[in-house]
């Protein structure tokens, strides 16, 4: 396939793994009580706040799922009704280009990429878990930012993107944050999809409290991308299963396959944007919705379309035509991208591969078999000008 496209490919959604010392090198000593990690039976585990987490049951990384070991998971064609430890077969040692700068370019030469976004993966467990501690959440996402700053860079060669993760929690240390980040040549940077932990309970990043930081992110011509993530969306489920236990990714839960889990988030942070009047207070603000999935747009658009037709005062502009002109989507390969194409214009639509996560696919341009009704000016632009557009406008 490298060989036969006549365009760059820009993967929005690569990963790494990271080692202990990303959180732990540049975490000040007040805060190690935070986050630690232990010996529990011969296996390491992390502790966040004084609680053992379980979300990751490998939070060290010494050994992961195979790329693509969950593909028929996903496809929902698992007619032996494996689990997903039974799909992915023996755990496999992660190569160093899943672990450090150095390597990933010549792995994304390998797979026929020009470029990618590259989000850390144990990033995503922190905020969940220390909730309100704003400090403590910042001191870990700058500990961690440091830390790429040191090992990867966030735009090296201009081919590996490290995506800084920031906290909305204190919004005074968000834009800390994210001027410290911009400085050292970041193109975007993440927020989660999720509720603002809060002393007050938990609040909508909407609100004009946050300002100052999409203000300053639209000022810098960067996107903020919002991957999926523990966005506490298991409280869900406990309604109804009532025993308030962590969710763990490896257990059966049909109740929480079918109510999801990672659509619902996005789906109310994307709401939020749009009612609480983000984009029309920062109309050059760019969000991208990265290993969400796509299947909550054509629900969440047919609800925005009722809401105008009830309170079109209420808007400055059609809510459908906000999310066209500030959101770009990442679909999964799952999903149906024929039937996106009908609610997502095209030059919105991206390419995410999940690699190396055994959610994702084992060779990342095998997603291009999904698009062989696209035509290839329209491929082009899901597999590479999309993309290659926001990142040179957040360089300039």
């Amino acid at each position: 396939m490298q060989t036969t496209l006549p365009f760059p490919v820009y993967d929005a959604d690569h990963h790494l793994y990271e080692p202990e010392e990303a959180f732990t090198r540049h975490l000040p000593e007040r805060f190690k009580r935070d986050f630690y990690f232990v010996e529990k039976e011969g296996r390491t585990k992390l502790v966040i706040d004084g609680k053992l987490s379980e979300f990751i049951p490998n939070p060290t990384f010494a050994v992961v799922a195979r790329p693509g070991g969950w593909e028929k998971w996903f496809r929902a064609q698992n007619t032996e009704g494996l689990s997903r430890r039974e799909l992915q077969g023996k755990a496999i040692r992660p190569p160093q280009s899943w672990r450090t700068g150095e390597d990933r370019i010549a792995l994304l030469d390998e797979q026929g990429l020009h470029a990618a976004l590259i989000f850390p993966t144990l990033a995503s467990v922190i905020e969940e878990r220390i909730g309100a501690r704003g400090d403590v959440t910042a001191a870990l996402f700058h500990a961690l930012n440091q830390w790429v700053a040191d090992e990867w860079g966030f735009a090296r060669e201009g081919r590996q993107f490290v995506v800084p993760f920031i906290a909305m929690t204190d919004v005074d240390k968000a834009v800390e944050e994210l001027e410290f980040v911009l400085e050292q040549g970041a193109r975007c940077v993440n927020v989660r999809p999720a509720p603002v932990p809060d002393i007050r309970g938990s609040r909508s990043f909407g609100y004009p409290d946050y300002d100052p930081f999409w203000a300053r992110a639209a000022e810098a011509g960067i996107f903020v991308t919002m991957h999926g993530s523990d966005s506490g969306y298991d409280r869900i489920t406990n309604w109804w299963r009532g025993d308030g236990a962590e969710y763990t990714p490896f257990e059966r839960d049909t109740f929480g396959a079918v109510m999801d889990i990672v659509g619902r988030p996005i789906t109310d942070s994307i709401t939020a944007l749009i009612c609480h009047g983000v984009f029309e207070r920062h109309p050059t603000l760019k969000v991208v919705s990265v290993e969400n999935g796509a299947t909550w747009v054509e629900p969440l658009l047919k609800r925005f379309d009722r809401a105008y037709g009830q309170m079109p005062g209420a808007f400055k502009s059609h809510p459908r035509d906000q999310f066209h002109k500030h959101v770009w989507v990442a679909p999964f390969y799952e999903d149906d991208v024929n039937e996106l194409k009908r609610d997502v214009p095209v030059e919105r639509m991206l390419f995410g591969s999940d690699f190396p996560h055994p959610e994702g696919l084992a060779e990342p341009l095998d997603y291009l078999e999904e698009f062989d009704k696209f035509a290839p000016e329209e491929v082009e632009k899901v597999f590479s000008t999309n993309l290659k557009s926001l990142l040179e406008g957040a360089a300039t």
